[in-house]
């Protein structure tokens, strides 16, 4: 009995320090990092989903096969998503300029925003790419988005190759799709 007594304290503080360590370990973790998030949805056919866009147009993933097209789901009131914004941005500004070879960026408006708010959000921030619609959250519910900001890259033969739940940067999304590019070379 008197061993116990004598073991317990040093168990006690073996526990406590691996939780410790843990602490320092999940800590010291970046959050804003751009890290592939598991999905049954990589290599596979994006799913076929269509929505109305913020300037009424219809929009159909579909009809976007041949070119690499990035989904960034979002909602205006999302700490993260304000954060990010910025960054896609400079990414949009930056797929410009590559002309045709350029990326497709498109915001899909994952809640029940209202138009008004999401219309100001982007007359405030910037950003003049196309952003869906989605009040009903079909959109999501076919990508399994669980959280926003939720940013999906879809190859031009239609397949998803890359899903982050995280804020992006311009630069780790353009490196993303050149290393897809020169995969698929």
């Amino acid at each position: 009995m008197a061993s116990r007594r004598r073991i317990a304290p040093w168990i006690a503080l073996a526990v406590a320090g691996v939780l410790a360590a843990l602490f320092v370990v999940l800590a010291g973790a970046k959050s804003d990092q751009t890290d592939s998030a598991d999905t049954p949805l990589i290599g596979k056919p994006a799913p076929a989903v269509t929505g109305a866009t913020l300037a009424g147009e219809t929009w159909d993933l579909s009809r976007r096969k041949g070119s690499w097209v990035v989904l960034n789901f979002f909602q205006s009131t999302c700490v993260p998503c304000k954060e990010e914004h910025p960054e896609l941005v400079r990414f949009a500004e930056q797929q410009a300029r590559l002309g045709s070879d350029g990326a497709e960026l498109y915001t899909i408006d994952f809640s029940d925003d209202s138009v008004d708010s999401v219309r100001k959000f982007f007359a405030d921030n910037g950003g003049d790419w196309p952003i869906v619609l989605d009040p009903r959250g079909s959109i999501g519910v076919a990508f399994a988005v669980n959280k926003v900001p939720e940013t999906w890259i879809i190859s031009p033969a239609g397949l998803v190759v890359f899903r982050t739940i995280a804020k992006v940067t311009a630069d780790a999304l353009s490196a993303q799709i050149q290393q897809f590019r020169e995969l698929s070379r």
